[in-house]
């Protein structure tokens, strides 16, 4: 099976650069099911109904969060009705689940939703709680299971996959919005420290560049705010898992604007 994962989307030119790409990428690189992070899609902010839906829309089957999931409160009733997860590692009493599970090509699948410690806020232990909560799967037979590592530190998605490589089929780092370039196939798991994020391009995270640079000089903040026009980026990481769920290939895509995509292949770790 191809799975295909994207990172942070980044408010409206984040969901319209899906639009624009992501269901001929899905013809052109037969990918079985897609898996996209919503956190920033509502203007760079949680997520809306409205912004769910369209997303699911443009042949997204999956969502997964982060520390900005609560962000937009309507969110609290998605949960239910839409392919949502949120952080596992969220108190238990929060809404949502940080599980979805599912089968694809008749092997069932497990994506786990997790938040790292630095910067993020106060959330249960990801390691201890993962290592037990994959434990668990692996006892019912699941082989398939991908971890969206929502996390500042490149250390502790780092420390995750040499934790688990040999037990999970991929670790695909979100947060940071800036993409790393380390993807890589280890042991039979695909990993990147960071997918990077889906937005614009021309700012600082998929922002607009004023508040940032105004905080950076003056040590003043103000609210972040996605431009309405902007130069934009799409990233995708595509990975092939055989029938025991180990990773047999992965690429990264890229697409400018409308420009040409740009494929780079995984390292393979003999």
């Amino acid at each position: 099976m191809k799975i295909g994962f994207i990172g942070d989307v980044v408010g409206k030119p984040g969901r319209l650069m899906i639009k624009r790409h992501l269901m001929r990428l899905k013809q052109e690189h037969f990918i079985d099911f897609m898996i996209v992070n919503y956190e920033n899609a509502s203007h760079g902010f949680g997520l809306t109904q409205k912004n769910c839906i369209e997303l699911l829309g443009y042949g997204i089957d999956m969502m997964t969060g982060g520390n900005h999931s609560f962000d937009k409160k309507e969110i609290l009733t998605l949960f239910d009705s839409y392919p949502l997860i949120r952080p596992m590692n969220y108190p238990q009493a929060t809404p949502g689940k940080g599980i979805y599970q599912t089968t694809i090509l008749g092997n069932k699948v497990a994506i786990l939703n997790l938040m790292g410690h630095y910067t993020m806020p106060l959330v249960d232990n990801p390691f201890t709680m993962i290592i037990s909560v994959v434990a668990s799967l692996k006892a019912q037979g699941i082989k398939h299971i991908i971890v969206d590592m929502h996390a500042e530190a490149s250390s502790e998605k780092q420390a995750l996959l040499h934790m688990l490589k040999e037990d999970v089929s991929a670790i695909l780092g979100t947060h940071t919005h800036v993409a790393t370039d380390d993807l890589q196939v280890v042991d039979g798991c695909c990993y990147v420290t960071d997918v990077g994020m889906t937005g614009c391009r021309d700012g600082v995270i998929g922002m607009d560049n004023e508040v940032p640079m105004k905080r950076f000089l003056t040590g003043l903040g103000g609210h972040f705010n996605v431009p309405d026009t902007c130069k934009t980026l799409l990233q995708m990481v595509v990975f092939e898992l055989d029938d025991q769920g180990r990773c047999i290939d992965a690429e990264k895509i890229k697409i400018y604007d409308d420009k040409p995509k740009i494929v780079t292949k995984a390292w393979m770790e003999d």
